[in-house]
């Protein structure tokens, strides 16, 4: 197959996928499509970055147009099931891109926002027809009785393995439970661990199974390269790619304090950077992704938990700040570039400590990356001067000299002291205000 028309797809579809540019489909599209578009189950495993949205996406679309043969006229009739966010918007991002005249709009049904318009976009208020949604909010929704899945025909479980890594087993197989059994599912997954099997086999009726590609390692296209660096070496040479890059970088660090320590840094240093992590709100998330995709900024700094959720066009260079702990957080960081068909470059930064981990994942992945030799100089630590006195950065006296201070005025000094101390709490209310902020806080 070589051009979407090839595809039994309905003229208005077609269209919008020339307005999109959309003319050439993946390797897993062509293989994935035609039995999906029959009405079959699938069960696929590709790499990541390969274009799965899009298998899906289209026979969904092509089940709601008006005068499908299955298609039904009111109530929800399409489900997919994610595990993050920012993936289920994008998703939605991009079924709004598609979507031709005459269908409404998904209905996103996501934690950390707002419930009521979601539920406002819902049977029977509302007229959404598909729903994305998280497994927590969907179930949450399902428990409280605000949300119906008897009408479901096709239900999408996407990126199936990280759902289970992340504990949403339970739920999903409480919502494939609340679905019809007559239905298409269609499960797209980055690898094919015990239990994606499992559930495959209890929620699917003699899939199509398709593997394409080696699931369990990086796509061809992306360079890797590997930095060993010492502790004082890792942000003078992540400052020398940045500056050698020219297109959208991404780095990945391990916890959220790494991320927020970072990311001060770099634009202390006068990059451009956003910041996407767990304990960002939902509203800071959607605006630093907003403004990573529009050109604001030209550097995103994330943990893992976005690696699955940041589906950005064009990201030219992924950097492992920290050395992801397994082997497939690897995978999942570096497929954010070089994504359907492109180019791309992966650079992870390894100590001395840490060499004997990356051989180990090179080998469990079956793949090797290039030494590279390091271009930045080492970190030269600045001397600080000494606090002046009475700054809030001010080393404290210690203890004993205080106490010994306080001996030397004698009991019946200390004794007045404390007294005028404690006088002062009668002052009005703006001297006292005065006094608290001239007072350094040591």
């Amino acid at each position: 197959m070589s051009t979407f028309t090839e595809l039994a797809l309905a003229p208005a579809i077609l269209d919008r996928l020339a307005a999109a540019q959309f003319s050439t489909p993946t390797p897993v599209q062509a293989a994935a499509l035609p039995p999906a578009l029959a009405g079959q189950d699938v069960l696929a495993t590709a790499q990541t970055g390969t274009g799965k949205t899009l298998a899906f996406l289209l026979p969904i679309l092509q089940h709601l147009l008006p005068g499908a043969s299955a298609a039904r006229p009111h109530g929800l009739q399409a489900l997919v099931l994610t595990p993050t966010r920012e993936l289920a918007m994008q998703i939605v991002a991009q079924y709004e891109l598609l979507r031709p005249r005459g269908l409404p709009p998904a209905a996103l049904l996501v934690g950390g926002m707002n419930e009521r318009p979601q539920l406002a976009a819902l049977p029977p208020r509302g007229h959404a027809r598909l729903a994305v949604a998280t497994p927590g909010r969907l179930e949450d929704f399902l428990q409280r009785k605000l949300v119906s899945l008897t009408g479901i025909s096709v239900l999408v479980l996407d990126e199936a393995d990280r759902m289970l890594d992340v504990g949403f087993l339970p739920a999903i197989r409480r919502i494939v439970a609340a679905a019809p059994r007559e239905r298409q599912t269609l499960c797209f997954s980055a690898t094919m661990p015990p239990e994606v099997e499992e559930l495959a086999r209890a929620a699917m009726r003699k899939p199509q199974r398709l593997a394409l590609g080696s699931v369990g390692k990086p796509v061809p296209s992306i360079q890797l390269d590997a930095y060993e660096l010492g502790d004082g070496q890792k942000l003078s040479q992540l400052q020398d790619l940045l500056r050698r890059e020219r297109g959208r970088c991404l780095v990945f660090a391990r916890t959220k304090h790494g991320v927020d320590r970072l990311a001060k840094t770099l634009v202390r240093d006068g990059f451009a950077v956003a910041v996407i992590h767990g304990n960002r709100s939902q509203a800071q998330r959607t605006k630093a992704l907003a403004g990573f995709q529009g050109g604001q900024f030209q550097i995103l700094v994330a943990t893992d938990v976005a690696a699955r959720g940041i589906h950005v066009d064009d990201v030219a260079h992924v950097i492992n700040y920290d050395l992801p702990e397994v082997a497939d957080d690897f995978v999942h960081r570096v497929g954010r570039t070089g994504r359907a068909g492109g180019s791309g470059r992966a650079s992870t930064f390894v100590t001395p400590g840490q060499r004997a981990d990356l051989q180990r994942m090179e080998k469990q992945l079956g793949i090797r990356l290039q030494r590279c030799t390091v271009t930045a100089a080492p970190a030269v630590p600045t001397p600080l001067k000494p606090a002046a006195a009475g700054s809030p950065l001010a080393r404290p006296r210690p203890a004993a000299a205080r106490r010994d201070k306080r001996t030397a005025r004698g009991p019946h000094e200390w004794v007045k002291q404390r007294g005028r101390r404690q006088a002062g709490s009668h002052r009005p209310r703006a001297t006292r205000a005065a006094a608290t902020i001239e007072r350094p806080n040591l």
